[in-house]
């Protein structure tokens, strides 16, 4: 045994964090409701390593994203990366099967991505994304699909409330155009400035878009460098609204030039409107909004956002967008494709501090109990009896001064299992056993100071039966517990 200046300290990295029961099997329940929405709108699952290439990486995303990156080196000394998304192994994929995948194609994705940020409320450094694409439609009524399949992801969640907010990157580039500012590198910066609105506030994104500013640390932001008037111009174009969809469309028609792009992005954000209308998605819960940006560089089109308005500590939930020029880094034509995901962590988050989501500590469903000297093989087949019958049960198993029932019970009680099947060496010979709902006994002692009342409420939800019943029996009880 190691002496204690020898033990290892156990902790995690900043930015990562362990997932114990009660946070896992929520989880899957959240996971298994969005699953069954992709599947629902004719996605199919596909998966991709941990690691890739850093050549496959580097630059997809942007200037920030490579800055993000988790570097390292493969057994081969080969330069390799932490996928920061999912979206450019998706992009890699359609290149390296393009006789497997043949578009359309319908994708979603489930895995943990890595980036070196800033942790913060909901924001990690290793954190899980749902993804779902569209390669080989280059029609905005996809994009629109897309919204409407987060609206639904949302309602099966739970969200007590939420927002998906719709833009257009053309939109920007017409109004940029109408600025003059030609310079592509002066435009990314633009467009990152723009997609740190909601984080940072209108005021320091004017100083951003002007000189520059200094951040709360003290570092030095530098600005793009834009005029007074462009700026006021960018500002006001950003700030438009609307009661409907339609109407934020024609205000944007007025506050763009004249010109063969702006009507193209405006076509197709009509487009849009016309589709969500088409799939019943409410104006509440769909909203275009001209200040979304996103910070990806590798939009072309149509992007979207998901923000949950009760948590904005959070900032978004989700988000997507069409980049039909991505899938070119790795070949030597387009594929239209269109995307978005969903941050699990940071949507997890949202939910519990809503109290949206109800934390579940265990799977099992019964304990089986034992007192005396009961037979360890007979302790398996009525677990087992109770498994085959679709009831989740643990056999309790511990060292002889816990094989007590009160530790048996106290176990069941730290971990939530509802239901306990009790034998003793009496109940075997006579062929019965004893079923006790754990939540009712528990609700019965609650506000009870006096020892032998205490003790007598604790028989509340007990009975004895023949073992023939059990199953039967303990079924009753769950089904009571889900109705009450």
């Amino acid at each position: 045994m190691p002496s204690k200046n020898e033990l290892v300290e156990p902790r995690i990295l900043k930015g990562f964090q362990d997932f114990l029961p009660v946070d896992l099997i929520t989880r899957k329940r959240i996971i298994g409701r969005i699953e069954a929405v992709f599947e629902k709108y004719g996605f199919a699952p596909v998966d991709s390593p941990a690691l890739e290439h850093l050549d496959v990486l580097l630059g997809a995303g942007g200037e920030n994203t490579n800055k993000e990156l988790f570097r390292l080196e493969s057994p081969e000394g080969e330069p390799v990366a932490l996928r920061f998304d999912l979206t450019v192994p998706f992009a890699r994929l359609l290149a390296q099967y393009p006789d497997r995948l043949k578009a359309p194609f319908r994708r979603y994705a489930i895995g943990p991505v890595w980036r070196a940020d800033k942790p913060g409320p909901g924001r990690f450094r290793q954190f899980w994304q749902f993804d779902v694409d569209v390669a080989g439609a280059p029609t905005v009524a996809v994009d629109a699909e897309l919204v409407a399949l987060m609206c639904e992801v949302m309602a099966a969640v739970g969200a007590p409330d939420y927002r998906v907010l719709i833009n257009n990157r053309k939109l920007f580039e017409a109004l940029l155009d109408g600025c003059g500012i030609g310079d592509e590198a002066k435009r990314k910066h633009v467009m990152r400035v723009i997609d740190k609105l909601a984080k940072v506030g209108v005021d320091n994104i004017r100083l951003e878009l002007a000189g520059g500013r200094v951040d709360e640390s003290g570092d030095p932001i530098p600005g793009v460098g834009l005029d007074r008037d462009t700026i006021e111009r960018i500002l006001s174009f950003i700030a438009i609204t609307g009661d409907t969809r339609a109407a934020v469309v024609e205000a944007l028609a007025g506050a763009l030039p004249e010109s063969r792009e702006s009507e193209a992005a405006l076509e197709e954000m009509r487009t849009m409107a016309e589709a969500l209308a088409a799939l019943e998605v409410s104006e509440q819960h769909a909203v275009f909004d001209p200040s979304l940006a996103r910070g990806l560089d590798y939009y072309t089109g149509s992007v979207f956002e998901t923000v949950i308005p009760g948590a904005p500590q959070f900032g978004s939930v989700g988000g997507g967008g069409r980049y039909d020029g991505l899938v070119e880094r790795f070949m030597n034509r387009a594929i239209p494709c269109t995307g978005m995901s969903v941050g699990l962590d940071r949507l997890m988050a949202c939910l519990t501090e809503l109290g949206a989501v109800v934390p579940v500590t265990t799977p099992v469903q019964a304990l089986v109990v034992t007192m005396g000297r009961v037979p360890q093989a007979e302790t398996l087949r009525l677990a087992q009896e109770l498994r085959v019958a679709g009831i989740r049960t643990e056999a309790f198993f511990a060292s002889r001064k816990k094989m007590q029932m009160g530790n048996q019970l106290s176990h069941a009680d730290h971990y939530g299992i509802p239901v306990a099947v009790i034998i003793g060496e009496d109940e075997l010979a006579r062929g019965v056993v004893s079923v006790k709902d754990l939540l009712a006994g528990k609700a019965g002692r609650e506000d009870i100071e006096d020892r032998d009342a205490y003790r007598e409420a604790g028989k509340t939800g007990q009975s004895t039966i023949p073992r023939a019943a059990m199953v039967d029996a303990v079924k009753a009880i769950l089904a009571a517990q889900a109705d009450g």
